[in-house]
């Protein structure tokens, strides 16, 4: 008969055969697939082909707390960042291989130093990427409006960063209005790209009702910012039609959202102050270009007041000279008048003096002192003698007298 174990004995054996083999600690490359904290830290590590990106390793390995408090403290400091899935680590660990819960690592310790590297690579190679594309510098081309009043935020709607974000645009010393209206999303862990893509899409539909896009975080765990070191999310903001305006970390983060977008300021309340800034400088412009305008009025004023002036000095001399010669003027044209009348009345004399020859020329009775007679009919000129008929009467006017007729 062949010899049998239990399970149990097995796994035994097999826990023996590894502590015995494998009894040192060893520094692992791997990446996150899965990672949740209970106290004590759970991982999953996976290895992937450089070419096809598909999985050739997994275990799983954990982090008791009482080590995982101090590891997890130096990891977020030195890098800024939260574990989370999907960032490459460098773990110390120990294989260990327990009868009932199977073959994990015990991980010791993580080198933040290694992180930082991955990181900073990922990060060069999304914006030597973004520049390929002919994107990286979109946003810093659009000029953020002159009276950027009408604000869309991008933000966590419970975020403490939103609520002063408002605030400080409400209670302006300048009084300014602005108008706000809050596009939530979530703005760490994983779910920071698609929901913050999501928002942008929704902003899109409505761009004509905004002047410029926020994005803010505040009031949260500062050291998780991989959400925005994401290239989608970078090409979404960098293609968006408005200027974005973001202010989601502190001195030391810089995303590539932060890269990528228009304007970068550190927190919530330093992108109200820059908006405020903003309208301040426009007003100030506003206020300069008024008191321009009013001094230049002005000065043009006094200008034509002494011109006034002295037109109206000059008015008197001017007006006597000009009388002067419109009285001597009016004296040669009245002359000329008179001239004219007593021509006209001469050649008027002179032409009643003929027309009186031609009148006394035809006189009826100097027609008659020459021998000649004139014939009435009925009190009229005769011209016709068979104008008349045998036994009419007919009337003779001669130069002394008149005799009178009867036909035969």
């Amino acid at each position: 008969m062949h010899q049998t174990l239990s399970l149990y004995e097995l796994n035994g054996r097999v826990r023996e055969a590894i502590e015995t083999g494998m009894d040192g600690e060893y520094w692992v490359e791997a990446e996150l697939s899965d990672i949740h904290e209970r106290g004590h830290c759970y991982m999953e590590l996976i290895q992937k082909d450089e070419r096809s990106r598909t999985p050739v390793a997994k275990a799983r390995a954990t982090c008791w707390a009482n080590r995982w408090l101090l590891v997890r403290s130096y990891f977020e400091r030195v890098t800024g960042q939260e574990l989370h899935a999907g960032m490459k680590v460098l773990l110390q660990v120990r294989a260990t291989f327990h009868e009932a819960y199977g073959f994990a690592y015990n991980v010791t310790d993580i080198d933040p130093t290694f992180t930082l590297g991955d990181m900073a690579r990922r990060r060069q190679e999304i914006i030597n990427q973004l520049k390929e594309e002919g994107v990286f510098e979109l946003q810093k081309e659009l000029q953020i409006p002159l009276f950027a009043q009408r604000i869309a935020v991008i933000s966590s709607e419970t975020a403490a960063g939103y609520g002063d974000f408002c605030n400080q645009l409400a209670n302006n010393e300048y009084g300014f209005a602005f108008t706000t209206r809050l596009f939530p999303a979530v703005m760490q862990g994983e779910r920071v790209e698609a929901s913050v893509i999501a928002a942008l899409d929704r902003i899109f539909e409505v761009e004509d009702q905004f002047d410029v896009v926020v994005i803010i975080r505040g009031g949260g765990a500062t050291s998780d910012m991989s959400g925005f070191d994401t290239l989608a999310l970078a090409e979404n903001v960098a293609n968006f039609p408005l200027p974005v305006i973001t202010g989601i970390g502190h001195d030391r983060d810089e995303s590539v959202l932060d890269l990528i977008a228009n304007t970068r300021v550190k927190t919530p309340t330093a992108a109200a102050a820059f908006l405020i800034d903003h309208l301040a400088v426009v007003y100030t412009r506003i206020v300069k270009a008024q008191e321009a305008v009013v001094d230049s009025v002005r000065h043009k004023m006094e200008v034509e007041k002494l011109r006034l002036g002295r037109l109206e000095d000059k008015i008197p001399v001017a007006f006597s000279v000009v009388r002067t010669r419109q009285e001597a003027r009016l004296e040669q044209l009245r002359l000329q008048l008179i001239a004219g009348m007593r021509g006209k009345l001469a050649a008027e004399r002179h032409r009643g003096a003929l027309l009186a020859q031609r009148v006394a020329a035809a006189d009826p009775e100097k027609l008659l002192g020459r021998g000649y007679s004139i014939t009435l009919y009925k009190g009229r000129v005769l011209h016709d003698a068979h104008s008349v008929q045998p036994g009419e009467e007919i009337e003779t006017k001669l130069q002394k007298g008149s005799v009178k007729s009867i036909i035969k």
